[in-house]
């Protein structure tokens, strides 16, 4: 794999895996953006004092889970997969517990995130990659689409009608962000790579997970690539774990932020949005609303799973 150039110094707290996994991310996403704009015009743009109409080294980038969506997309696509038999019930649980915990807490939890990397690589493991992709296009009509945050679609779609390109950036198989990237009119995502050979999943990773400082990696061999000025791209992120791509750009927003990063982001001056409802929100002195009842139905639902396995 052909290394990228680097606009930007290196974080230290960057490893030689977070560094191959945010080149892979960014070298798959350069691929698959390459692919739609070849098939589709571009998006019509509108006059806006930010973003900046018409700039071409400018660009946005959007963390998945929490901010783009609420839940985790890993989670949702584990739903899926069991629907379609690729695991047992037991597994199940395991996910909905999981993601249950995610919602109430509003912040990931790097032991249930790495579980549930582990869980989906053996699940994936011999299957096709296009297999996969055609599952993900099915996954997100029956669980994700729903779950889309519309005050963050909006901030997204504010860039695209800028001209400027948005992209995910994600913990999430790059396959799956792909297909919720797509569906969401955006121009690609970053993702973890998952290692195929011939078309067919090994079960291992490239480098590691993109997550953390591997996020800032590819963000930034991603804007070396597309010649960006990080300076005039913007970040969102929900979790102080994206405080490393958040602080390459010029314009980092929190958006439904944990309290870590809400701290952070109060230090540093940068922009919040909150889009969540009831409790949660409450905390953070959002407008409370009445949302409390999906939370307790996730809750609900992963504890009758686990008394009926019982």
């Amino acid at each position: 794999m052909a290394a990228l150039g680097w606009l930007t110094p290196r974080r230290r707290s960057a490893t030689a895996r977070s560094v191959l996994a945010g080149e892979a991310s960014a070298e798959a996403a350069r691929k698959s953006s390459q692919a739609e704009e070849a098939q589709a015009a571009p998006p019509a743009a509108a006059e806006a004092e930010f973003p900046v109409h018409g700039d071409v080294h400018a660009a946005a980038f959007f963390d998945l889970d929490n901010t783009v969506m609420q839940g985790a997309a890993l989670f949702h696509f584990g739903r899926g997969l069991y629907k379609r038999k690729f695991f047992e019930t037991r597994d199940l649980v395991r996910f909905a517990w999981q993601q249950a915990w995610f919602r109430l807490a509003g912040v990931e939890d790097p032991e249930h995130m790495q579980e549930a990397r582990d869980s989906a690589l053996s699940i994936v493991q011999g299957h096709r990659v296009a297999e996969l992709q055609s599952i993900g296009e099915e996954i997100y009509d029956e669980y994700m689409a729903e779950r889309i945050w519309p005050g963050t679609r909006a901030l997204a779609q504010a860039h695209l009608d800028a001209g400027q390109k948005v992209w995910l950036v994600t913990a999430a198989p790059v396959e799956i962000a792909q297909v919720i990237a797509r569906r969401l009119g955006l121009t690609g995502a970053l993702g973890t790579v998952a290692e195929s050979v011939d078309g067919v999943y090994t079960g291992r990773l490239v480098g590691e997970p993109l997550h953390g400082p591997a996020k800032a990696e590819a963000v930034r061999a991603l804007a070396a690539a597309e010649g960006l000025d990080l300076s005039r791209c913007a970040a969102y992120s929900d979790s102080h774990n994206d405080i490393p791509m958040l602080s390459l750009v010029g314009h980092p927003y929190a958006i439904n932020p944990d309290a870590k990063l809400r701290r952070h982001a109060r230090a540093m001056d940068w922009r919040l949005r909150d889009y969540r409802t009831g409790r949660k929100a409450a905390k953070v002195g959002i407008p409370a609303a009445a949302g409390v009842g999906a939370v307790a139905g996730g809750t609900a639902a992963a504890i009758a799973l686990h008394r009926r396995r019982r």
